[in-house]
Parts: structure tokens; sequence; C-alpha cells
């Protein structure tokens, strides 16, 4: 495994996603593969576990969802390859879903490191339930973080790419808990004046088109 463009603090909303080559269980694999498309990269502390084995789940039966917002699926463990083919087989053998996307092997953590999802001092991978929303020029627009004992909503997760990519322009943005469909807001206008003839100048709302 290869890591380039290191930085020397936890990655963080705008950077570029730090590059790496690494086995998967789909064969080798490099971040820069993905250019061109968003990814969601989500990393788990361990295979074999429970909350990670639900979140694999869900997010397997929402593939075709995120595939339809050109948006591909990455995840990374600390586990090695082997154990990996062996948590996916266990998963469609007792569930019946068979896990589609690539799963990065990590066993130095030197990937979770790269990304600051632990630093040199941990001990283990459990702070490891890290995920990224990388656009298609490969920087990062979203980050997420969640306790080992806590699983992530996959339904939030395809609403944070909607909306990252619905205010892409610049033009809009996306209100609290904003839905495909749903009305927009206004991008902040630096030379908007209040002037006292609409009390909602700082909050506007624009209709769904």
């Amino acid at each position: 495994m290869t890591l380039s463009q290191i930085p020397a603090r936890a990655v963080r909303i705008g950077d570029l996603a730090p590059d790496f080559t690494a086995r998967t269980t789909q064969g080798e694999r490099a971040l820069r593969d993905f250019r061109g498309q968003w990814l969601l990269f989500f990393s788990h502390p361990a295979d074999f576990t429970p909350v990670c084995t639900t979140e694999f789940i869900g997010i397997e039966r929402a593939a075709d969802q995120f595939r339809a917002m050109n948006c591909a699926l990455l995840g990374l463990s600390v586990d090695s390859l082997y154990a990996h083919h062996a948590w996916l087989r266990a998963i469609q053998q007792s569930f019946g879903v068979a896990i589609s996307f690539p799963v990065v092997e990590d066993p130095s953590m030197a990937i979770g490191r790269a990304y600051g999802m632990i630093d040199d001092t941990a001990q283990s991978s459990a702070a490891m339930r890290c995920s990224y929303v990388i656009d298609p020029e490969g920087v990062v627009r979203a980050i997420t973080v969640y306790p080992h004992n806590v699983g992530r909503s996959v339904a939030e997760m395809l609403r944070l790419v909607a909306a990252l990519q619905r205010a892409d322009d610049g033009i809009v943005m996306t209100p609290e808990g904003w839905r495909p469909g749903d009305d927009l807001l206004h991008a902040p206008d630096p030379e908007a004046m209040p002037d006292g003839s609409a009390a909602d100048w700082f909050c506007r709302t624009v209709p769904a088109s």
C-alpha cells in the first residue's frame, strides 16, 4: 500500500482527499480511480461486528440509489483482506445480501492515520467510524464521525450526497432537513443590505425547480 498527499493534520472539508493504493475485495484499487464521480468513502473498526454488519447491509440495499446519483461506494476496515472476504460471505449466507462495492484492507491503520481517523498513539481502531463524501475532483465535501456503538443512517448518507450535489453550483443552499424536491435557499449576497422592505432578507427561500 502506498500513500501520497498526506496532510500533517486530520483531513478537513475542502482538503484534497489523501490518495492511496491498497488491496480490496475487488482487487487493487487507488482512490484516484474514483475521480470523475462522487464517492462515499466510509470506514469501520472491525469485521464481524454487529453495528457495521447492519450498516453494510443498509448501504448495499441502497447501492442503486447511490449509483443513480453517480456516487460510488468504498468501504474500509483495519482487518485483512482474508477477513473481509470471510465477513462478506457470512453476510450473504446469513442475510442474503451480496456486497457489491469494494472494501479496502488497512491492517497497519496507515489510511486511518492519513485521514486523521486515529493518531499515532491509538492502541485500537475503535475510532475508525468515519464517512467522507468526496467530489469528482477528489475534494472532501463532508465528513461524519460516529462512535463504535451507534449505527450511521443510510437515509442521511443519501440525503447528504443529494444536498451536496444540488448546492454544488453555489447559487442555492439547502435548508435543514432538505430532500430532493423541497424548496431551497438563496446563497448569501455580500452586497445585499436590508432595506426594510423584506423581513426575511437574511434567509430567503427559492422554489424547487
